[in-house]
């Protein structure tokens, strides 16, 4: 099966930047270096291209019943121009995805938008259809995922950045969590406050094949997914794939760290088996890691006790740019989930001293 392009990919070619297969999609993986783009997001500014994520909009007078009923969160506190992050879980409360959900502003044509991982869009697409009609809901939803361009402008200097591209929106009034409309180099654009990075940072989706004009307003460092995975691993934020996989890594939100946004007064798929995993505490945790000895921890290596008795394995791991340290996240039972335990992480085949750390690792 041929890979999917993004809107910018010639673009990008011609920045000679290399390309990775994520999710099914051709995406640039860097384009001066992972630690040159890294430290632009950090101290200044950098652009990425997330066009691979799913957008998929969902309209109609049961469109919040329908999201509702397929996410963690509560979707029904949404005010019109305001967002929040859930979980979308099966009937035993295993993530098969984490998405954003918006509540579009006023006027708008759909009610909801919400935003599946790469290659996820075809799959979310038809769960909510399933589920609408199986219960006779009155709904649309429809997959624009090839509709719309998505662009990330992330670091202290976004806002301002942003601002000298952007009409009809104050960007200092939107806050966290929250979306507007507005015309960012003339383009008619969401603009939402959000981010996968730890510092200040906005989306803007814009039409497929406006794209080239909006990226080429935003004049910082391009950042490809390379520097994306560092940036989010130093946060301690969740890659689906990584951290949860349905079948590979099967995990609940309590174990992945995100119980905070299962909302159990609600009804969603999956909420029953949840309702007894947060009564009773989960058997794992994700937690962070931070290597004492030289090494690079990697996914899939092991972690043990100083005795080298297995307790967990490494879901994602990199020398960190920020720190110069290497960190990762890992899955161990819940008693070694708290701060400062003395672990080993197995790094071919050479046991490497490591203590547990809580998240973020930044202080951000």
């Amino acid at each position: 099966m041929s890979l999917r392009s993004p809107p910018l990919s010639a673009v990008h070619q011609r920045a000679d930047a290399s390309f990775t297969d994520f999710g099914g999609w051709e995406m640039p993986v860097e384009f001066e270096s992972i630690r040159t783009e890294h430290e632009a997001v950090r101290n200044e500014v950098g652009k990425f291209d997330v066009s691979h994520m799913g957008q998929i909009t969902v309209a109609g007078p049961d469109a919040a019943t329908l999201t509702q009923r397929l996410t963690t969160n509560d979707v029904t506190v949404l005010d019109p121009g305001e967002a929040q992050y859930g979980a979308i879980t099966d009937e035993d409360g295993i993530m098969l995805d984490d998405t954003v959900v918006y509540r579009l502003p006023e006027g708008a044509a759909d009610e909801f938008l919400f935003i599946p991982n790469a290659g996820h869009d075809g799959e979310m697409t038809e769960r909510w259809l399933s589920e609408r009609d199986e219960r006779g809901l009155d709904a649309t939803v429809t997959n624009r995922t090839e509709e719309y361009a998505m662009i990330a402008v992330q670091g202290p200097d976004a806002p301002d950045l942003l601002a000298a591209e952007t009409e009809d929106v104050t960007l200092s009034a939107l806050s966290r969590f929250e979306v507007a409309d507005g015309a960012v180099a003339g383009i008619d654009s969401l603009i939402a406050r959000t981010g996968y990075t730890g510092e200040p940072g906005f989306e803007i989706l814009c039409p497929w094949d406006d794209a080239k004009a909006v990226w080429g307003a935003l004049e910082c460092q391009p950042c490809g997914l390379g520097a994306r995975d560092t940036l989010r691993l130093e946060m301690g934020f969740l890659l689906s794939g990584q951290e949860f996989h349905p079948v590979d890594e099967p995990r609940t939100p309590y174990e992945a760290g995100i119980g905070w946004t299962v909302k159990l007064d609600t009804e969603f798929v999956g909420r029953d088996t949840l309702e007894g995993v947060a009564a009773d505490g989960p058997e794992e945790k994700l937690i962070g890691i931070e290597l004492v000895d030289r090494g690079v921890p990697r996914h899939g290596y092991d972690v043990t006790t100083p005795d080298g008795e297995p307790i967990g394995h490494i879901t994602s791991g990199t020398m960190s740019p920020t720190l110069g340290a290497p960190i990762a996240l890992a899955y161990v039972p819940a008693a070694y989930a708290e701060p400062d335990e003395s672990v080993r992480v197995v790094v071919r085949g050479e046991p490497k001293k490591a203590r547990t750390r809580s998240t973020p690792f930044l202080d951000r």
